[in-house]
């Protein structure tokens, strides 16, 4: 924030100053899109990938900037589609949407248009297919949460459990429909982008036990319905 006038930076204005005097060398530098949405708030970070010709990345550094916060994932070229994959592989796609959907700050040698066009196939593409092993490690988790909320008389370990219901019937119902996982705030906006009514659904009924099993079952049907008895994770060596 100025601390004359009391106006603070634009978002965009102050990345790319961030850029310009941290990074003047960056190859390519993203800024993510969220903080020049309408969701914005009071708190919101920028979110700046950046790409340099550095031994030391990749890396992730918050720094304050001109009263911003930020957050700063710094890469090489040989590095982003590793990360890329990483994030493909756990259903997250946070690298991929900050250079796809996001503002190009830095663009030295056309590397940012190719990163973005790769950044896009990946976000197109979707995440993997639900395995198996999987789907039926996901149902041992939500039936064994709803059998300890069903069980549980104490009501802090209600309101916990409730919460970890809520979240996994909305990460199952994401993955049955091939969508996006998301952490944070952004498991809500993944499942509202996918099945609103649920997300209201889910929300709605975040302190209620009984709303919250008949949610997670409907969910659970779709995947085969509840799984414990005969449930068997084989170790890993």
């Amino acid at each position: 924030m100025d601390r004359e006038s009391g106006a603070r930076t634009e978002p965009e204005a102050a990345a790319r100053a961030l850029i310009g005097e941290r990074f003047p060398a960056a190859r390519a530098a993203f800024l993510g899109r969220g903080v020049l949405s309408a969701r914005r708030t009071p708190t919101s970070d920028l979110d700046i990938v950046v790409l340099v010709d550095d031994p030391a990345a990749p890396y992730r550094e918050s720094v304050r900037w001109r009263d911003w916060p930020v957050e700063l994932f710094v890469q090489r070229e040989g590095t982003i589609g590793a990360w890329f994959a990483k994030d493909t592989a756990r259903c997250r796609p946070s690298l991929a949407r900050m250079c796809g959907q996001g503002v190009i700050l830095a663009d030295a040698d056309g590397t940012g248009a190719a990163i973005r066009e790769r950044a896009l196939a990946v976000l197109d593409a979707g995440p993997p297919p639900l395995t198996p092993a999987e789907l039926d490690r996901r149902r041992y988790g939500l039936t064994d949460l709803l059998d300890d909320l069903a069980g549980s008389s104490d009501p802090g370990e209600t309101v916990v459990i409730c919460w970890n219901v809520l979240c996994e019937t909305a990460e199952l119902a994401l993955l049955l429909a091939g969508g996006w996982l998301g952490s944070g705030k952004w498991l809500l906006r993944e499942l509202r982008a996918a099945d609103s009514r649920l997300a209201d659904e889910l929300i709605a009924a975040r302190q209620d036990p009984g709303g919250l099993e008949v949610l997670a079952d409907r969910v659970l049907a779709r995947a085969g319905g509840r799984l414990w008895a005969g449930y068997r994770q084989a170790g890993r060596p």
